[in-house]
């Protein structure tokens, strides 16, 4: 199985994808619409997407690519615990670090380690933690970077410190995209999104009301704008359930008549 991921090599969506299925042939990718774009081509035959964050909350560009530019739908979850350290040019000491260097999300994930240990450092944004590393090594021992133990060894750095980020129970939520849908199991969440024709009083109090009549337990729910037309936005729910078991059949077929649109994006194991 040839499986896409949000490269290079040595990123978080490398070891979710490596989770998944270890024995795939891993393919990585510059950003998450590419990911999603290669299993639509056949350049791959699933691909490997981060959607959530326990401090960040959800990843706004996934959410998009499921509402608005694929037609792939999720077929499992992937929970990641999120580790990171800093890396640097071997030899470097903390009093030397005077720039480090991170995706934008890891810098935030380590906001207390760097103000209290690194608090006149200059923070850079990188496309990826695995690029923070190249960028960090490639300075004269001046730099650090924020990300993976395996970035660090595939890029010859050294862990200067380790397990900076700010919450232990930090996790990311990752989801693989592909063709199909994944049969029941018993243990299954199903996400969808949706929206109205026209905005009224209690549009979406009735969808919600429709799941908790049939007992069926919502666990998340948010919103996205439609990008169509200012204060309108796409309602997404995540819920218990196989859209092939039959109370989760019955609501949908329910709720649709209730909706503009309905999407669903999977039903899949739960992680």
């Amino acid at each position: 199985m040839k499986l896409a991921f949000l490269g290079p090599a040595g990123t978080f969506g490398e070891e979710a994808a490596m989770r998944f299925a270890p024995g795939a042939e891993f393919l990585p990718f510059p950003s998450h619409p590419a990911v999603a774009a290669a299993v639509e081509s056949g350049m791959a035959d699933m691909g490997v997407v981060a959607i959530e964050n326990l401090i960040n909350g959800s990843v706004p560009e996934t959410l998009d690519i499921l509402i608005h530019e694929t037609t792939l739908h999720i077929q499992a979850e992937i929970i990641l615990p999120v580790v990171l350290n800093l890396v640097v040019k071997p030899g470097t000491g903390a009093g030397e670090v005077r720039v480090i260097y991170s995706h934008a999300v890891a810098l935030g994930q380590c906001r207390k380690f760097v103000e209290r240990c690194f608090p006149k450092a200059q923070l850079e944004a990188a496309l990826s933690t695995t690029e923070a590393v190249d960028l960090a090594l490639a300075r004269d021992g001046d730099a650090g970077a924020i990300a993976t133990a395996r970035a660090a060894q595939l890029r010859g750095g050294e862990l200067l410190a380790q397990g900076i980020q700010d919450s232990e129970s930090n996790v990311t939520r990752f989801v693989v995209l592909g063709r199909g849908e994944p049969a029941p199991t018993g243990h299954d969440r199903t996400s969808i999104a949706f929206t109205f024709s026209a905005d009224h009083p209690g549009a979406l109090a009735s969808v919600l009301d429709e799941f908790a009549r049939a007992g069926i337990n919502c666990t998340k729910i948010e919103s996205r704008p439609t990008k169509a037309t200012f204060g309108e936005y796409v309602f997404l729910i995540d819920f218990e359930g196989h859209q092939a078991d039959p109370p989760v059949k019955a609501v949908l077929d329910r709720v649709r008549p209730l909706c503009g649109v309905l999407k669903v994006f999977g039903s899949y194991p739960r992680a």
